[in-house]
């Protein structure tokens, strides 16, 4: 893969990742049918992948550009079968999520046509700590898909195969103090304690944040953000 574009973005200035996303759209356009962009967005436990993903959707709605979201989150395993597997302890690795399943996803969505019925997605709630079915609409004739998650461009299977069905796969740098100071914050508030929450970032969230750091070389795009 060639070097990666860098585009610089922000809560209040996504007008570079917008532009990118419309010639996506323009380049996939065929006769009698209008294009449509699958982009991908992949970066470390606490990036803020869901920020970029909903601030930039928003844009994206207001440029004319209806857009749906789907998460790897979603294919978390359930707390029963991690408990099953032995792999509670370390919740967020590569192996405890149903990739296959997320690469079936974006598959479907992938070959999805105006006139195809309606894909739905999961989606991960953080209060349940488990995966809901069916819960994210995928419309046929929406323009944009954006998909976000840790291992979008691990070269592993079957991860590898994502970037093979995306038009494009981004990711989010972040300076890393904010970052893990924010997974701190994020697990005490769904109820660990101050010490629990500063152990499981420093043990498995920064073991998962290296294999993540390691696959940011098969990005398409590196997006650094900006706070403010």
């Amino acid at each position: 893969m060639s070097a990666a574009v860098r585009l610089e973005a922000g809560p209040s200035d996504v007008a570079a990742l917008v532009e990118r996303v419309r010639v996506l759209i323009d380049r996939a356009a065929l006769p009698g049918r209008p294009g449509r962009a699958l982009v991908g967005i992949a970066g470390a436990p606490g990036a803020g992948k869901s920020t970029l993903t909903e601030v930039l959707s928003g844009a994206l709605e207001r440029a004319g550009l209806p857009t749906a979201v789907v998460g790897m989150d979603g294919y978390h395993l359930a707390q029963s079968e991690l408990e099953r597997l032995g792999r509670a302890d370390r919740k967020g690795a590569p192996d405890t999520f149903d990739a296959e399943g997320y690469v079936g996803l974006v598959r479907r969505i992938r070959v999805q046509r105006p006139d195809s019925p309606m894909v739905y997605a999961p989606r991960f709630d953080r209060h349940l700590e488990e995966p809901i079915a069916g819960a994210v609409p995928v419309p046929a004739g929406v323009p944009v898909v954006l998909t976000e998650g840790n291992y979008l461009l691990l070269d592993a299977e079957p991860w590898h195969r994502l970037t093979g069905l995306l038009d494009e796969c981004w990711y989010l740098e972040v300076d890393d103090g904010p970052r893990r100071e924010r997974l701190v914050a994020r697990h005490v508030a769904h109820g660990r304690t101050p010490d629990a929450a500063a152990a499981w970032e420093a043990g498995s969230d920064q073991r998962n944040a290296e294999v993540v750091a390691a696959s940011s070389e098969r990005a398409d795009v590196v997006v650094g953000w900006r706070e403010s």
